[in-house]
């Protein structure tokens, strides 16, 4: 890709990115294309559907959540490690409004552009939670699946106005549950 057009293309996801955050992901291409300065056809040329733009913007983050389950499966404690990328996935997951109902439908799409990412990304957790479940230290009745709805049913309360000051409470609880042994320091 030339120059220009990756400048372009990185500026696009930039302006998506910020767009997505404010308005969720739902946003207007149209104003995507506006905000960042360009006509929609060109924002087309470097992305033909929505999901692909999505697909752009998060596959960097899935990424990077994955690679955070491999660093934390070798330098935490099981607890610690399953948690703390529990806490890493819902807190990304609430800086982009909606993405957890895109991901969650990704998923179940093998013809979704977001599926590979969304598959990899739970397969990650479900690593980190199968460890846990070996250590004795997490409850043996959960699965892959089940941790990928709980990061989506802990963002979803994170991007409800109401319910957003209790999100970090939930959450403990929540990991309490998982826990059958929590680790030192939580209640």
């Amino acid at each position: 890709m030339r120059a220009d057009a990756r400048k372009n293309r990185d500026h696009l996801l930039a302006v998506a990115g910020t767009a997505i955050t404010e308005q969720g992901v739902d946003v207007s291409l149209r104003d995507i294309a506006r905000k960042a300065d360009v006509g929609l056809a060109t924002l087309l040329r470097h992305f033909p559907t929505r999901e692909a733009l999505l697909d752009a913007l998060l596959r960097t983050n899935f990424d990077e959540l994955t690679a955070r389950a491999a660093e934390l499966e070798t330098s935490s404690s099981p607890e610690e490690a399953l948690v703390t990328w529990l806490r890493d996935c819902v807190g990304w997951t609430t800086e982009y409004r909606g993405v957890t109902a895109l991901m969650a439908a990704a998923i179940e799409d093998p013809e979704s552009a977001l599926h590979a990412s969304c598959v990899t990304l739970r397969a990650a957790g479900a690593r980190l939670l199968t460890r846990a479940q070996e250590a004795d230290v997490a409850r043996g009745d959960l699965d892959g699946a089940d941790l990928f709805a709980l990061v989506a049913m802990l963002a979803w309360l994170g991007d409800q106005p109401s319910l957003a000051p209790r999100a970090d409470h939930l959450f403990e609880v929540v990991a309490h549950a998982i826990l059958t042994r929590p680790a030192a320091g939580r209640p």
